[in-house]
């Protein structure tokens, strides 16, 4: 069932976004040649804690799941699409991109980011994979208003990535986020104008472009987390939690307020 949040409501769903936007923006920055996962991992977990927040990662186990996630963060290297389990043994090397996801709840209110981020002196591929991914972001978040429909943002996203020579992930999408950290609707990347349900002032949604440099298809690692290209192409993911307002969107995984 989709659920229109209260005022006080997305005001905490504005605060957990702040800090959520902090902690991302962080552990960003430590990337680096021969940093591990683990290590961006564990100072997430921290910036989380000593924030008073709580992780919507670690510990999650959706249904049918193997095991639960064993992390507050998702660190997804190169041809990893998303879900990266953040080991000891993944470095960073030179050259690399790496997605970085994280959820969290703050005040009993969920919210979800992620970016993608180069390692070092990346390839001019990699750059525009990058640059086409959050930009792809930004074009489905101009669309998104009370008369627009959830066709609206996956075309949106869609055409602006094949425009620009890369392909969608066609197997995952964003979703609606608050009292949990998935909730309805599903935000896929592609779809037909017009089309889907209308958003309403007041939904609060995750839109998360995940775009690949090969083809769409992908698999799923043996950890039964990872999910990665299926060609091995590089692979690159950024995410906000909006809420719909009546003249478009306000971005709540930011440091300062945002709206579209």
């Amino acid at each position: 069932m989709v659920t229109i949040k209260t005022a006080d409501e997305i005001v905490r769903m504005r605060r957990g976004g702040k800090i959520l936007a902090d902690v991302l923006a962080s552990v960003a920055g430590l990337v680096a040649p021969g940093v591990s996962a683990a290590f961006l991992n564990a100072e997430a977990e921290k910036m989380i804690a000593a924030r008073g927040a709580e992780s919507l990662f670690l510990g999650y186990k959706p249904e049918g799941a193997l095991s639960a996630y064993p992390a507050a963060l998702c660190v997804s290297v190169n041809d990893e699409v998303v879900h990266g389990i953040p080991g000891k043994d993944k470095i960073m090397h030179e050259g690399d991109i790496v997605g970085l996801d994280c959820g969290l709840r703050y005040e009993k209110m969920c919210v979800d980011s992620a970016i993608t981020v180069g390692v070092g002196e990346v390839s001019a591929q990699a750059k525009k994979l990058i640059a086409v991914t959050r930009d792809a972001l930004t074009e489905g978040l101009r669309v998104v208003g009370p008369n627009a429909r959830i066709g609206d943002i996956g075309h949106a996203v869609e055409q602006y990535v094949k425009k620009n020579g890369f392909t969608v992930v066609r197997d995952l999408a964003g979703h609606g986020v608050g009292y949990s950290i998935h909730e309805e609707p599903m935000i896929l990347n592609f779809g037909k104008k017009g089309t889907g349900m209308q958003l309403a002032p007041g939904m609060t949604i995750a839109i998360e472009p995940m775009v690949v440099a090969g083809d769409f298809h992908i698999i799923i690692d043996d950890d039964g987390w990872g999910i990665r290209t299926a060609d091995a192409a590089l692979a690159a993911h950024f995410e906000h939690t909006v809420v719909v307002t009546k003249e478009g969107c306000e971005i709540l995984t930011t440091h300062e307020a945002s709206r579209h």
